[in-house]
């Protein structure tokens, strides 16, 4: 059975990656600490990608509504 993903906010998963930039970045860090921060980051940035996608499509849809009224439609 596969994991189920845990959902995050997109500011959690933003601060989280700002938290792995900055230790990266002090260079402190072992290589292979290194590796796993940036394999996180890589997961959080797409995790970032799809909110924003999502959002976009959100509000492309209230923007072509036709009838006058502002109708949401959930894209999970």
């Amino acid at each position: 059975m596969p994991k189920k993903k845990k959902e995050t906010s997109f500011e959690n998963d933003l601060e989280r990656l700002e938290e792995l930039v900055n230790k990266m970045e002090s260079g402190d860090a072992t290589l292979e600490e290194s590796l796993v921060w940036f394999e996180q980051g890589m997961d959080l940035i797409r995790s970032c990608q799809a909110q924003l996608n999502n959002a976009e499509q959100k509000v492309q849809e209230l923007i072509q509504n036709t009838n006058g009224a502002i109708d949401t439609k959930d894209v999970k």
